[in-house]
């Protein structure tokens, strides 16, 4: 997917230099241009992918504490009997 959208991307460079192009006699500018555009498309490319992955983590993180949650939940409902267990042992006594 990135490799497609980065593809994606150099290639609208391209077509947007080409078609601001001031004259096709001008090599150099329009290679320039196609250089600046493509740079400009890395870098968009780069900031969605990033903030793809930091989305990722985030997701990931969220997880983590939904399954911490749940896991300190059933640890205190454990925890809850022992103390029960424990108080009743000592009323006994």
């Amino acid at each position: 997917m990135k490799a497609s959208l980065l593809f994606l991307l150099a290639c609208t460079a391209v077509l947007a230099v080409g078609a601001r192009a001031d004259t096709p006699d001008e090599p150099k500018a329009l290679l320039q241009k196609v250089q600046e555009l493509a740079q400009k498309a890395m870098a968009m490319a780069k900031d969605a992918f990033t903030r793809v992955r930091e989305s990722e983590v985030a997701q990931q993180a969220r997880q983590w504490l939904a399954d911490t949650a749940e896991l300190s939940k059933q640890r205190l409902g454990w925890l809850k009997e022992q103390l029960g267990e424990l108080r009743k042992k000592t009323q006994t006594k």
